[in-house]
């Protein structure tokens, strides 16, 4: 029967009237399932941009099966259950990782995250078997069930109307770096995502590069610790190599042992007295020098949030900006696809690397990223027994209880990470290791602020310290930076300005809002080679600076990114509108360096 082939009665309701008993309360039972649907929306939305976006996805997908199936019953139940499924995956994958599901979860499967959600719930695949086993006969139940037939070519149409609008939603309101982390608009999410990914995806591909190069990169003769001829060995064999030779490579490249290198994460960090108008404690500003009392500013990707935008900066030595619109998933992007970076190129001079990460691994996939990096062991927040938020000496420890068990005969690389200073800023937090703090006179939130940075200042010292007091013949060359300026740095930079006009400038990359600092310390040792540590440094130079001071000879690649640096005064993506960044990626393409793209 057709919907639209009633017998004519009299009145508003003549179609319903023409239905008997059981197919009215079959029509009853699909229109509950859309109210439901609905509610679900409205209860997991926020802001009516997102609830709007949700609404057209119901509708479209609702539209989608009714231009296959034609049955209004059947087509309500799959889309339910489809929009079911996405907030569910989106709540699970919330609670373990922090972040909402992307569609970017469907164009990457990551085996590692799906390995630890299997071992971390090992009911999850038979809970998932049996609700398929379950369905099967319910829904072969509704599809004889269901009375009702709608034309394919008017369905269509209409889903066709529904794609264009969510298309046109997406792309108009790209979604932000911080959105995946507030724990809703779990449909809308999924949907702006898939419009993202697909869009750059269909036009400029996973990541901008020059489409060839009569070129390849220059061997540097005794350059590099290991050899680096990429078309004769391959970089997989140079990890293996490193990894398991690392003491004989070491020995025969540089006789004198390298110091070992630590690098710091400071969590949301960035210099408070550069903005006018702004109220420091005394001596605020020492905490920024380095060991030959300069101040050197550090230009990142991101503000506000994204720490692995960052990340990848320092361990790749490369730019999230040339993954476009996908940056926000660049860790998970370049996970088993980039294999250069500061620890491959330290593992090939005998280092053996490790990171302290103060979240699960399977955060944004960063233990198969780090992997690929060259990280020969990431002990994340799991192992440590790290709770949400520690301070700054947690993490410390953690580092000083590692280099007592593996420092011998090899150096060490440590990336540790701290979180103290992470955000919100509207409550103290561990005001106990602050006795004698006296707030400046800020707003609230911002004296906040300051106060845990003096709580990072004084457990760094004591870090230092205990370097110095626990390895007296041991050297150590030690480079911090801020990974972002924290989302509160609006309201110190442009005080009483709106949202929208705050998101104009961060958009024109105005450099107040991605400007943070990084430092050079030692203990023991005399940075060998300051050349690349600029006054000003774009984040993915950060890695040629650190193994310029540690003495080590540059590889190809970073030789070759040495010379950009110096063409580019310190600039990298934003030299000549990112013509010098797609030109370096080509040549990491083609040596192998970076893959599967």
């Amino acid at each position: 029967m057709s919907i639209t082939s009633f017998p004519r009665v009299p009145g508003r309701f003549a179609a319903l009237t023409a239905l008997d008993r059981s197919q009215r309360i079959r029509l009853a039972a699909a229109a509950l399932i859309h109210l439901g649907a609905l509610a679900t929306l409205f209860a997991t939305e926020v802001e009516i941009f997102h609830l709007t976006l949700a609404t057209l996805t119901w509708i479209g997908l609702n539209l989608f099966w009714l231009s296959i199936l034609r049955r209004p019953l059947m087509s309500a139940l799959l889309s339910l259950t489809l929009i079911i499924a996405v907030i569910a995956a989106s709540l699970f994958k919330f609670e373990v990782t922090w972040m909402t599901v992307t569609f970017l979860d469907v164009l990457i499967v990551d085996s590692g995250t799906v390995r630890f959600l299997l071992k971390t719930f090992p009911n999850f695949r038979l809970g998932v078997g049996l609700a398929l086993i379950a369905a099967a006969p319910l829904a072969i139940l509704i599809w004889r069930a269901d009375p009702f037939r709608v034309r394919r070519a008017h369905a269509a149409l209409g889903g066709t109307a529904c794609l264009a609008l969510i298309g046109v939603m997406s792309l108009k309101v790209p979604e932000q770096a911080w959105e995946p982390f507030q724990g809703i608009n779990h449909v809308s999410s999924f949907v702006r995502s898939g419009f993202m990914s697909v869009s750059q995806l269909s036009t400029l591909g996973w990541i901008e590069a020059d489409a060839s190069l009569p070129e390849k990169l220059k061997s540097v003769p005794g350059g590099s610790c290991a050899a680096t001829d990429h078309d004769a060995t391959g970089p997989a064999k140079l990890e293996h190599d490193a990894a398991e030779k690392p003491l004989q490579t070491f020995r025969h490249h540089a006789p004198d042992k390298p110091p070992h290198i630590i690098m710091v994460l400071d969590e949301s960090s960035f210099d408070v007295s550069t903005v006018p108008g702004m109220k420091v404690p005394p001596g605020y500003k020492d905490q920024f020098r380095s060991f030959d009392g300069k101040m050197r500013s550090f230009l990142v990707e991101g503000t506000g949030g994204p720490t692995w935008y960052t990340e990848y900066n320092v361990l790749s030595g490369l730019s999230a900006r040339s993954f476009g619109r996908l940056k926000l998933y660049v860790t998970r992007i370049a996970a088993n696809r980039v294999e250069r970076g500061l620890p491959q190129t330290l593992r090939r001079c005998g280092y053996k690397t490790f990171s302290l990460y103060p979240a699960p691994g399977s955060f944004l996939a960063a233990r198969a990223y780090q992997r690929s990096a060259g990280i020969g062991r990431m002990i994340d927040s799991n192992e440590m027994r790290a709770g949400d938020v520690e301070p700054d000496h947690f993490y410390y420890d953690q580092a000083l209880r590692l280099m007592e068990r593996e420092r011998g005969e090899n150096p060490l690389f440590m990336f540790v990470y701290t979180v103290a200073n992470h955000f919100p800023w509207d409550e103290p937090y561990r005001p106990d290791l602050t006795p004698n703090w006296r707030a400046p006179g800020n707003e609230p939130h911002i004296d906040e602020y300051l106060r845990r940075q003096k709580m990072s200042a004084q457990d760094y010292a004591d870090f230092v310290e205990n370097l110095r007091r626990k390895f007296p013949k041991e050297k150590f060359l030690i480079v911090r930076f801020g990974d972002h300026q924290p989302y509160i740095s609006s309201t110190m930079i442009d005080p009483g300005k709106d949202i929208a006009e705050v998101s104009r400038k961060i958009a024109e990359r105005d450099p107040r809002y991605f400007t943070t600092y990084y430092a050079i310390d030692a203990v023991n040792y005399r940075p060998a080679n300051l050349s690349s540590a600029l006054d000003t440094l774009d984040a993915p130079y950060l890695p040629l600076a650190v193994l310029e001071a540690a003495g080590l000879p540059l590889d190809p690649s970073f030789a070759e990114q040495k010379e950009i640096l110096q063409r580019c005064g310190g600039v990298f993506y934003g030299c000549k509108e990112g013509a010098e960044a797609r030109r370096f990626n080509r040549l990491l393409i083609d040596a192998g360096l970076i893959k599967g793209f």
